[in-house]
């Protein structure tokens, strides 16, 4: 159970007023915690802050690569979109905002670029892509501030757990056969790439394990230079220092039906960070929910704005904070501004981009499985009952609708597997609930009667107690 635990004005306001040093700032006492409003020594909090941009930084760049979108872009904009979020939330809420997942199938769906094809993306399709991105940062950031000042229980109302994990579930299986595509384009650097990200995991601890798909990636990229896979021609044809390449957005309401089921997938993440966090530090975080949401929602706005992917709070920095027992949000501030210096470094931008399809589609096949996963936990550990014939439907209708891909273009507009998969879990459990409750055969609502119903007689079963002669 998290510990609520009072903070006064000037932590609740640390970026205005500055983070106090922790102890002496060298050291960290045996089970001691640095919280978000402390700091240590401004050497160990930039070396901290470095451990979390290469945390990120695997995950945050395939996003860009997967998608044929500039990876000095994007890392740009997840570099503001940190700062902004990390000013929004008052500098109480640890978190690096890093490319988004749930965003790849979507954009894929509307620029229809493939890594394994040769061609670049096309200009017009990849600003549609963003109007489509923008869409879900709107919505995330209204969503944000109703929560800011109504609460979330009406969210954990309308996708509880069930709902929540099947939706998760289904965006990392939606994306399998782009995994497999990129695999088909040389199979021997997939499965080096899969090997080497599965044996790091397993054979190194602390941070070299958490770190397995960075290095997974680099190993196959050493696989694939000897294997002549890859080309250099850009790299040397980029300059040393210099602005990432910006690109405007275009809309199209045609496409908005892609788009907008992502914002769930984004809400649950959210909401799951702000609670790791708040277990970890032991602390009630749930008042900051609303501007973690709404500044998710304003990062992703710009991203989408400027030609970067969609941001959301990152599970592997989370395992930094993990490890470490430090949150300061000062070290977060520090991979900020070192993820911005890397995004103003053309040629390590060019390096980032010459990543092989093989490399990409061995790291895909793991990133995907775990995204499928993700949802899968999600169940377990909220105990979801799938002897509940409600709940096993709406999991199993949602997930075969995404898988399968399924396709509804009314009117012009365009549902596919996620859009209509997330809609499923949705109206599924809902109308199943609604009708098993009004027909008295919700298994829950019987547990729940019966267990009423149970108490009082057990108090009257209890043997009475006699007063003492004495």
């Amino acid at each position: 159970m998290v510990k609520s635990v009072q903070t006064d004005d000037d932590d609740r306001n640390v970026i205005r007023r500055g983070w106090r040093l922790h102890s002496n700032g060298r050291t960290i006492a045996q089970g001691a915690r640095v919280l978000p409003e402390e700091r240590l020594s401004w050497a160990r909090t930039i070396s901290i802050g470095a451990q979390h941009v290469v945390a990120m930084f695997g995950a945050t760049f395939l996003v860009p690569l997967l998608t044929g979108f500039p990876p000095s872009t994007t890392l740009f904009f997840t570099a503001i979109g940190t700062l902004l979020f990390l000013l929004i939330t008052k500098g109480m809420m640890p978190s690096y905002l890093g490319s988004s997942f749930g965003l790849l199938a979507p954009i894929g769906a509307v620029t229809g670029f493939s890594a394994t094809s040769g061609e670049d993306l096309d200009s017009h399709a990849m600003a549609l892509a963003q109007g489509g991105i923008i869409s879900v940062g709107v919505t995330l950031a209204l969503v944000g501030l109703i929560v800011h000042f109504v609460g979330v229980r009406w969210i954990e109302v309308t996708m509880p757990p069930v709902v929540t994990g099947a939706i998760v579930a289904l965006i990392g299986l939606n994306l399998a056969p782009a995994a497999w595509d990129w695999v088909k384009a040389a199979p021997l650097t997939a499965v080096i790439t899969i090997a080497a990200i599965l044996i790091t995991t397993v054979a190194f601890r602390g941070m070299l394990g958490r770190l397995s798909i960075l290095i997974g990636v680099l190993v196959g990229y050493a696989a694939a230079w000897l294997q002549g896979q890859i080309d250099f021609s850009t790299v040397a044809h980029a300059g040393w220092v210099g602005l990432p390449s910006f690109h405007a957005p275009a809309f199209d309401l045609g496409y908005l039906g892609l788009f907008l089921p992502v914002v769930l997938v984004l809400i649950a993440e959210n909401i799951g960070h702000v609670k790791s966090v708040a277990a970890m530090t032991g602390r009630d975080l749930d008042h900051l929910t609303g501007r973690t949401l709404f500044a998710d929602g304003f990062s992703t706005i710009l991203a989408g704005s400027g030609g970067g992917s969609g941001t959301t709070t990152y599970a592997e920095n989370i395992g930094v904070m993990a490890a470490t027992r430090i949150f300061s949000t000062a070290a977060y501030l520090c991979a900020a501004v070192i993820a911005l210096i890397l995004s103003m470094l053309p040629k390590f931008g060019e390096i980032i981009a010459t990543i092989p399809p093989g490399v990409l589609g061995g790291a895909a096949t793991v990133l995907y499985g775990m995204i499928g996963l993700l949802g899968v936990r999600i169940w377990v550990e909220n105990k979801v009952d799938f002897s509940n014939p409600i709940n096993l439907n709406t999991a199993a209708v949602s997930l075969i609708v995404a898988i399968a891909n399924f396709t509804w273009s009314p009117g012009g507009l365009q549902f596919e597997g996620i859009a209509l998969g997330t809609a499923s879990a949705i109206v599924v459990y809902q109308v199943m609930k609604a009708i098993a409750r009004w027909r008295g055969t919700d298994p829950d609502a019987l547990v729940e009667s019966l267990a009423e119903a149970a108490g009082p007689a057990d108090a009257d079963a209890q043997p009475r107690t006699r007063p003492d002669p004495g």
